[in-house]
């Protein structure tokens, strides 16, 4: 693959890449089993027609117009699609970073050049993006699809992020929360808990999940006791959580980790719920008694049927 971009001298530049992850999936993975006796489990793909097994050289791609009708689509075809970005990079833009959406970043990988020829226009892209604090906007092709790309320097590499088109973000409009009333104090013990929180390096967090998930997999292979919770992990379900109680908690936890003292500035203003007005008393007690007249009627119904029943069974005998 090839990274396009136009230099000062107006003249094309082309650098040969390669594409390389910049992440790793250290998720625990699981297989289906029979408990009985711990076959695996596989999936079988199935003609809906014939209800055959379908081997996968006879499997292709269709894409459905309605619910009956189907349009084969082969690889040949995909592949003669004409698709400019189908084995180059190419940069069409360069935009500040902060005016990139966060949400539209997906997967990241490293641009690798790809033999020493691409060691000089590579180190000049790579310069040109450092100096000038800005981030390039690129197209590119990834499994039969143009996809619209981020380029960036990290650790003297360039990263390519890819995005998703912007009509692929969904508005947040709808999720939005009705007004509230928030006073300052309020909002500045909030902050507080964001000052007391702050960290310079989150490099040393851990999934620990999957690190007790190890622990468990390997005691159950080599036939020991299984890991006990440690001291205090245990967790009560079903209770209410005090928010402003664990704000306290976290402000205070916060100050003492980092040698502070005293309790005078590590206390969040608790908000006090207002209390009903008479006409929403009103309208709750409403709800209730027609609840309580419905559940009546319910009962009812239900003692008269199972007294009818009765009745019938009797008379059959």
């Amino acid at each position: 693959m090839t990274c396009e971009y136009w230099a000062s001298s107006s003249v094309n530049k082309t650098i040969p890449i390669k594409v390389v992850s910049a992440t790793e999936d250290h998720a625990i993975r699981f297989h289906q089993v029979h408990l009985e006796d711990m076959g695996r489990v596989r999936t079988r793909k199935i003609c809906s027609i014939d209800d055959e097994v379908v081997p996968q050289e006879e499997i292709g791609k269709g894409y459905e117009l309605t619910k009956d009708e189907l349009v084969p689509v082969t690889d040949e075809e995909l592949d003669e699609m004409p698709l400019p970005t189908a084995k180059a990079i190419e940069i069409v833009a360069f935009v500040d970073a902060d005016s990139i959406n966060p949400i539209r970043i997906s997967d990241s990988y490293y641009l690798a050049i790809d033999g020493q020829i691409a060691a000089k226009p590579y180190t000049l892209l790579r310069k040109a993006l450092e100096r000038s604090d800005k981030v390039a906007v690129a197209k590119f092709a990834w499994h039969n699809r143009e996809r619209l790309g981020l380029l960036r320097v990290r650790d003297d590499a360039i990263v390519l992020h890819a995005m998703r088109w912007p009509d692929e973000i969904r508005s947040p409009d709808s999720l939005k929360p009705k007004d509230v009333d928030l006073d300052d104090e309020e909002i500045e013990r909030a902050v507080q808990l964001t000052d007391t929180m702050a960290l310079d390096d989150i490099s040393g967090f851990r999934d620990e999940y999957r690190d007790a998930l190890e622990e468990l997999i390997e005691a159950k292979a080599e036939g020991t006791e299984l890991p006990e919770p440690a001291e205090g992990e245990e967790r009560e379900t079903g209770k209410v959580v005090d928010l402003m109680a664990a704000l306290n908690a976290s402000v205070k936890a916060a100050r003492e980790s980092r040698g502070e003292h005293g309790d005078q500035d590590a206390t969040v203003h608790t908000m006090q719920p207002r209390k009903k007005t008479p006409a929403k008393k009103k309208a709750a007690t409403a709800r209730k008694t027609t609840t309580k007249t419905a559940a009546g009627k319910r009962t009812a119904r239900k003692t008269t049927t199972k007294k009818t029943a009765a009745g019938k069974k009797r008379s059959a005998s």
